[in-house]
């Protein structure tokens, strides 16, 4: 395969560390981002899934795979099968690190041993661990030390190394509905658009809907309304750097009225104009009761 090739295939990531400083929790954070994550797969196997990837060519345009000592002896040979590797291909490796105090306790919390401790203690395991991996460690291309993580804060971390340049971190869903059919289940905050007349009293509006520019202007001109959409705007804006703060990557925002077919749907579509643009977060609107009887 020639070099021109090669720029087509597609990135890969190895991600290895130490047990217990957050691999899992990079693993999921990465998969949320769009990468392909494949678990505890022994440094002999990289060779056939790098093929595997550039057969699929752009099928496959982001592949992570997590090496660990889960492979006991395999997992050494790591060094030897990444310099085979990159000969062929630019391959990223990423070492998460934490102090040996924190992954005791990190073992201890979870009742569970180290997997090179055998008859020994924890910290035995962890120092078997990093003597091995100290060339490994050596190798990578970025290390992350998790010490002062929680599994919140990690993800966001790996977000921020990994995600591509404008890649949303959030995505919220603006939901109209009607509460005569229910609150959405899912929904994280819920607006009652209920204190505006109704244009369902209407009898040239009350055979259309909120997407129906007569019943637009009809909502917006009602006093409160603007007011309403930009206040809730504003007050939405931290929440939603909060949320990326916190690796919550999915929130939804039901907007309400009594059918879910006019005011509702109206001010779900301000609301959304009003956040398009926010930084790091995707908005779309969705419509539950729209074109219920």
């Amino acid at each position: 395969m020639s070099d021109e090739e090669n720029l087509d295939v597609g990135e890969m990531l190895i991600v290895t560390g130490m047990s217990g400083a957050g691999r899992s929790t990079a693993a999921n954070a990465l998969e949320d981002l769009g990468w392909y994550v494949v678990d505890n797969l022994p440094p002999q196997m990289l060779r056939p899934l790098l093929d595997l990837t550039e057969i699929a060519g752009g099928v496959l345009p982001k592949v992570a795979v997590v090496v660990d000592v889960r492979g006991r002896d395999l997992f050494f040979d790591l060094p030897d099968a990444m310099r085979a590797l990159r000969e062929r291909r630019q391959i990223r490796l990423l070492f998460l690190d934490a102090s040996d105090h924190v992954l005791v306790r990190r073992f201890e919390a979870v009742r569970r041993p180290h997997p090179l401790q055998a008859d020994g203690t924890i910290i035995d395991g962890i120092r078997r661990e990093r003597e091995r991996l100290a060339a490994v460690r050596e190798s990578a291309d970025v290390i992350v030390d998790t010490s002062a993580n929680n599994i919140h804060q990690l993800a966001t971390r790996i977000s921020d190394l990994f995600a591509e340049e404008g890649t949303a971190r959030h995505t919220l869903t603006i939901l109209s509905f009607g509460f005569k059919y229910g609150l959405p289940p899912d929904a994280d905050l819920v607006a009652d658009m209920r204190f505006l007349p109704n244009p369902f009293w209407n009898e040239e509006l009350r055979a259309l809907t909120g997407e129906d520019e007569g019943v637009r202007e009809y909502v917006l001109a009602q006093e409160g309304a603007v007011d309403f959409v930009d206040a809730y705007a504003e007050a939405l804006r931290p929440v939603l750097a909060g949320y990326q703060r916190e690796n919550k990557r999915h929130s939804v925002v039901a907007v309400g009225c009594t059918g879910g077919k006019h005011r509702s749907v109206v001010m779900a579509r301000e609301l959304a104009r009003r956040l398009e643009g926010e930084p790091g977060v995707a908005v779309r609107v969705k419509d539950r009761d729209l074109g219920r009887e």
